[in-house]
C-alpha cells in the first residue's frame, strides 16, 4: 500500500519524537520514500542524524539550508508529497498551522503541500484541552486535516491522562486506510443532504430541529477524499461545509427535494443525511406574528417525503438513508430501508451519550435488505462516512463491473 508513496514526516519538538523513529522506520520498512521534516526543538530531543539513517535520506531542518540550486527545498518537498504526517505535533505547531505562520522549515512546508495532512498529537493533558488547542484543532479539522487523537496513559510529565502520541503502529494503519479508499470513487457524482431543514411561520420564526449537518458534512468530506465529484444540498447548519465541494442551499424540505431531484439523474450516490421536518406551517405569515393571544394554533401539514420520492425514482443511484431513532433501533432502520427502497441505511440511537445531533461522535448500524451489515463503535464522524462509502463503493463495483474510468 505505501510501495511508491513519498510520505512527509514532520518531526516537531516534545519528548514523544522518540516514537516518531520507530514511525519513520515502519513506514520505511513498509516500502513508503520517507522524507524527515524536524524543526529545531525536536532535534534537541532526537538527532538529525537518527532520521537520516532510518529514511536514507537527507533531513531537513534549516529553511535557509538550501542544498540544490535548481529547486526551492520546502516547495520541492511539499509538491513531491503524497501525503503528510505530523508526529508528534505539539500545541506550538498546531497553532501555527491554524494561523497560517511559517517561520521555520517545517510550517513553511506544510503551508505550501496540497497533499492530505495527517496530525497526531502529543502534549500534556491539560494542554491538550485548553481551549485555544482545542480551536485550533477545530479549524484545522474544518479545513480538511485529519486527527489521529492522543492515546491516554502516563505522560512524561507525570501526569496520567489524554496526551500520548499514538502508537507508530496505529498510525501506519490509519495511513495505509486512507491511501486504501483515496480512488474507490474516482469518476462518480455523489449528492449529499444536510443539516435540519427550516420551515417558516412568519420572516422570523419557524420550525427546525437540532442536526447540524455534521454528519452530512463529513459525508461529504469522505467522498472527496475518495475521489469522487461531490454536491451538498444543504439546510440549517451550525457548521461550515468543507473545502472543494458544491454547496446548494435550500432551507425548506420542498426546496431541498426540488435541488435534490434536479441533480438527481446525473447522481450515482445519494446519502440523505439531512434531517428534514416531516412537518410544515399550512401557511407562512407574511408579517411577523403579533403576541396578542394567551394562545396560538399552528395548523401543520405533511412535507414531502424526500427519501422516498428518491426511492421512487430510482435507476442505477445508489441510496443511502439514515435512521435516527431512540427505541428498536434495528426493526425501525429496517422498515425504512424496505418502504423508502434503500440499498444502505445508518441507523443510530441518538440517545447514546455523545453520539448523534451536533455531535463529532457517532455510533451506528449499518443494515442492508439482508439485516446489520457493520456495526460501527462511537468513532469520528468522518471515518463513519469513510466506511459506509467504502461498503457503498465495493457494492456498486461488484455491480457494474468496476469505477467508472
Amino acid at each position: 500500500m505505501l510501495r511508491g508513496k513519498t510520505i512527509l514526516l514532520g518531526v516537531s519538538g516534545g519528548i514523544a519524537a522518540y516514537k516518531a523513529a520507530a514511525l519513520c522506520s515502519k513506514l520505511t520498512q513498509s516500502g513508503a520514500d520517507v522524507r524527515v521534516i524536524m524543526t529545531e526543538s525536536a532535534a534537541k530531543f532526537v538527532a538529525p542524524l537518527t532520521f537520516q539513517a532510518l529514511s536514507r535520506n537527507p533531513v531537513a531542518v534549516d529553511a535557509f539550508d538550501e542544498h540544490d540550486p535548481s529547486v526551492i527545498q520546502h516547495i520541492h518537498l511539499a509538491d513531491s508529497a503524497d501525503l503528510v504526517i505530523v508526529a508528534p505535533a505539539t500545541a506550538n505547531i498546531i497553532g501555527k498551522m491554524a494561523a497560517g505562520l511559517a517561520d521555520d522549515m517545517l510550517s513553511l512546508t506544510l503551508l505550501a503541500t496540497q497533499a492530505p495532512v495527517f496530525v497526531a498529537p502529543a502534549m500534556n493533558v491539560h494542554m491538550w484541552d485548553h481551549p485555544a488547542v482545542r480551536r485550533n484543532v477545530s479549524v484545522l479539522q474544518s479545513r480538511g486535516v485529519r486527527f489521529i487523537e492522543p492515546g491516554e496513559g502516563q505522560l512524561a510529565c507525570g501526569y496520567v491522562g489524554k496526551g500520548r502520541l499514538a502508537e507508530p503502529e496505529e498510525i501506519v494503519e490509519r495511513i495505509k486506510d486512507f491511501l486504501a479508499t483515496r480512488r474507490l470513487l474516482a469518476g462518480r457524482r455523489v449528492l449529499v443532504t444536510a443539516g435540519g431543514t427550516v420551515e417558516r411561520i412568519d420572516p422570523v420564526r419557524y420550525i427546525s430541529n437540532d442536526s447540524s449537518g455534521k454528519m452530512g458534512f463529513a459525508f461529504a468530506e469522505a467522498a472527496r477524499d475518495m475521489g469522487a465529484e461531490v454536491t451538498v444540498v444543504c439546510g440549517n447548519v451550525s457548521v461550515a461545509p468543507p473545502a472543494g465541494v458544491s454547496v446548494v442551499r435550500a432551507e425548506s424540505a420542498e426546496r431541498m427535494l426540488a435541488a435534490v431531484l434536479e441533480r438527481y439523474d446525473g447522481t450515482d450516490i445519494v446519502v440523505k443525511a439531512a434531517a428534514v421536518a416531516d412537518y410544515r406551517p399550512k401557511t407562512v405569515a407574511g408579517q411577523k406574528i403579533k403576541k396578542d393571544s394567551e394562545s396560538m394554533t399552528l395548523e401543520l401539514v405533511k412535507n414531502p417525503d424526500i427519501l422516498r420520492t428518491l426511492g421512487e425514482r430510482k435507476k442505477d443511484q445508489f441510496l443511502i438513508g439514515f435512521a435516527a431513532e431512540t427505541e428498536e433501533l434495528e426493526k425501525n432502520a429496517a422498515h425504512k430501508l424496505k418502504s423508502k427502497n434503500c440499498d444502505l441505511i445508518v441507523a443510530n440511537d441518538v440517545t447514546v451519550p455523545g453520539a448523534g445531533f451536533g455531535s463529532d461522535l457517532n455510533e451506528v448500524v449499518v443494515i442492508d435488505a439482508g439485516g446489520p451489515v457493520e456495526r460501527l463503535p462511537l468513532m469520528d464522524k468522518k471515518r463513519v462516512a469513510e466506511r459506509v462509502l467504502t461498503l457503498a463503493a465495493e457494492r456498486m463495483a461488484g455491480r457494474d463491473g468496476g469505477r467508472p474510468e
